[in-house]
């Protein structure tokens, strides 16, 4: 029987992209068959546990190299007329052009080749913790302290914290926007952006020289809103059955500022079913929320970050294992991991994704199993002592992802079906499983996701 760890490196090295002789990212994936043509494109938010792989394995210098280009990547991108300059984001993906006579040239996406053209707010976050991760193990201060990366976290910070007509501490966003990058009923303040904002948060408060005088004033907001922003999820975006209970029994249309229900989330839209499902010592971060909008969802990604990064505290992160304990057929079941649960359906459906036939129920990014969070579940179960989910997680995919030839998602309940359109060959499948094989092998490896603490000067 083939080694699975061996198949899934196989995939890894075949997925490599090269610029001027240098190893520079990995591609989505290598199906021939995949549908969309930027399948074959350096994604940042899928070579982020590509990336994981190398530093554990020594390899950092082609993280380097990715870190690098993706930051020169950012000029490319155009302006539109009629709108002031501001800082720009990184880009979703990268390919390397190769013409006929030879001359290599780095084209970016930006969203506009994108479904539904949205640009990714997910991909500057990524880079950043990214970096972080390389630094811590590494040592290599010196590339994070060189003015390019130092100009880089500043502006990605900046973007962040730059004012809006809000008075949360959370960061709004568009549908399609992070990895459900299709129309889902996720806009506003989805959890797993709050989670990457935090993340990106601490990895830049310990990146950035305080001795910088640009930086200075980047520090002082972004502590700030770093405070801010955990004491706001922790709170309002918490629910257990203490909590559920509140919710249901609040009081609505109050004003003023010591007021049981701030947002005025009404008893009413409350879901039948996670009165049942919620399990009686457990407890989650809801999907979303913002004024009157509670989305009680259960998004695992989002939930997972929460814990690796610390924005949930430590009782909130034990209790969010215990839902993946004791839901375990309906978060992970065949294949983890389900991307969000449970699934919408009927005119629900309908009406939140347009009637998205690749988002029908059960499938994709409505209910669909994901293999590439496995990386992230282990991680986190290991982090809070649930280390037989880890391994309970890691056996299931070992058992099915190279036979059934490193699918990028499952379909179904319980994610038993391989995805009706999902491509095979999928590189962040195969990182995925590498990443937590190591981490159950090594935990120490998990200190690269340890995102706080000051570098030091070099």
């Amino acid at each position: 029987m083939t080694d699975p760890i061996a198949s899934a490196y196989r995939l890894l090295e075949a997925s490599m992209v090269h610029y001027q002789g240098q190893p520079v990212g990995t591609i989505a994936s290598l199906d021939a068959h995949a549908p969309a043509e930027n399948y074959a494109d350096c994604f940042i938010r899928d070579f982020v546990p590509s990336g994981l792989v190398f530093l554990l394995d020594g390899r950092g210098e082609i993280v380097r190299n990715f870190l690098s280009i993706v930051l020169r990547l950012r000029d490319q991108q155009e302006e539109m007329e009629g709108h002031r300059l501001l800082p720009k984001v990184m880009p979703a993906s990268f390919r390397v052009l190769v013409h006929e006579d030879g001359r290599e040239e780095l084209h970016a996406d930006f969203g506009d080749r994108a479904i539904g053209r949205v640009a990714p707010v997910d991909s500057m976050m990524w880079w950043i913790i990214l970096l972080r991760a390389y630094c811590r193990v590494t040592g290599d201060t010196g590339f994070v302290r060189s003015t390019e990366c130092q100009r880089g976290i500043r502006l990605i910070l900046n973007i962040c914290l730059q004012d809006r007509f809000e008075v949360f501490p959370t960061l709004l966003v568009p549908d399609g926007s992070f990895m459900i990058d299709r129309r889902m009923g996720v806009y506003g303040h989805p959890l797993e952006i709050q989670a990457l904002f935090f993340g990106a948060l601490q990895a830049g408060l310990a990146m950035l020289d305080p001795a910088d005088a640009e930086s200075q004033a980047v520090i002082r907001q972004s502590r700030k809103r770093l405070d801010q922003l955990t004491d706001y999820v922790r709170h309002y975006y918490w629910l257990d059955l203490a909590r559920l209970n509140h919710i249901h029994r609040a009081r609505t249309e109050m004003f003023g500022h010591d007021i049981e229900n701030a947002l005025n989330i009404y008893p009413e839209s409350i879901p039948d079913w996670v009165t049942d499902w919620l399990p009686e010592d457990a407890g989650y971060l809801v999907g979303n929320l913002g004024p009157g909008r509670m989305d009680f969802r259960f998004f695992s990604f989002g939930n997972l970050l929460a814990v690796l990064f610390g924005l949930a505290d430590a009782r909130q992160s034990r209790l969010i294992m215990e839902v993946f304990q004791q839901r375990w057929d309906d978060l992970a079941g065949m294949m983890p991991v389900k991307i969000c649960y449970p699934a919408m359906e009927g005119e629900e459906w309908r009406l939140l994704t347009g009637s998205d036939p690749k988002n029908i129920p059960w499938s994709y990014h409505n209910g669909g199993n994901w293999p590439t969070l496995i990386w992230a579940l282990v991680a986190a179960a290991l982090n809070t002592g649930h280390g037989y989910l880890a391994e309970r997680a890691r056996e299931v995919a070992l058992h099915r992802l190279a036979h059934d030839g490193w699918p990028e998602y499952y379909d179904g309940r319980n994610g038993r079906l391989i995805g009706r359109r999902a491509n095979y060959n999928q590189t962040w499948s195969a990182t995925a499983l590498i990443l937590a094989d190591k981490f159950i092998k090594d935990p120490s490896g998990l200190d690269m996701l340890r995102l706080g603490g000051a570098e030091e000067a070099p």
